[in-house]
């Protein structure tokens, strides 16, 4: 039996001063602290006391300190991946939205879209993205931990998603798996048929409590 937690950061600063994240190396805000602190609590009440847990995170600020919390919590120390980080914008990362929204190209309804060309300066193609994400969730699964939690970005979790379901690299370019910010997605893969079920996508009701503090 294997079971994956996958945490998609609370709110960071570029989302509230309405600037591209990316590999921006934003941090939490006040309120991103208080929901990674919600996180860690939702996932120690779904873990059974003594199992074993592995932790991952990619390593840009706002994901490590949402993934300390949960490390703290479980007496963990994260294991910090880069091929987990956010979509790269290239120069577009930490410029107003509204500077890559005037330059941005969307993929083609019809036709090649995870080499698509966006018409930013650096950016990741869907490809490449996809690729490195699907790089590291293959060498998280090789571990036969049976609990194993990925701190990683909203734009990121579709890959995992799509990685943990087998859909072949190729077939992902309309893929798209959303969940907000500071949601626990989690993943179950039993002993006897091993098939792989995703048991929940994007909960965060965890956040409740967050936002009443």
């Amino acid at each position: 039996m294997r079971t994956l937690y996958v945490v998609t950061h609370p709110e960071a600063t570029h989302h509230v001063e309405g600037v591209v994240g990316g590999w921006h190396d934003s941090q939490l805000t006040p309120a991103g602290v208080r929901a990674a602190v919600s996180i860690a609590q939702a996932l120690r009440a779904r873990i059974p006391n003594g199992a074993e847990v592995e932790l991952f995170s990619s390593d840009l600020q706002r994901t490590l300190q949402t993934a300390m919390e949960v490390a703290e919590l479980f007496g963990v120390k994260p294991v910090l991946d880069r091929r987990l980080r956010e979509k790269s914008y290239g120069e577009a990362g930490g410029k107003p939205q509204e500077w890559l929204d005037q330059r941005f190209i969307p993929p083609p309804a019809v036709g090649e879209r995870m080499e698509h060309d966006e018409g930013i300066e650096g950016s990741e193609t869907k490809a490449a993205w996809a690729q490195r994400i699907y790089a590291a969730t293959d060498d998280i699964l090789r571990n036969p931990c049976e609990h194993q939690v990925i701190v990683t970005h909203g734009g990121c979790l579709t890959f995992v998603v799509a990685y943990w379901i087998k859909m072949p690299i190729e077939w992902a370019g309309y893929a798209s798996f959303r969940a907000p910010s500071g949601s626990i997605t989690t993943l179950h893969e039993d002993d006897f048929f091993h098939n792989r079920q995703v048991v929940s996508l994007g909960d965060t009701l965890h956040l409740d409590s967050a936002q009443a503090g």
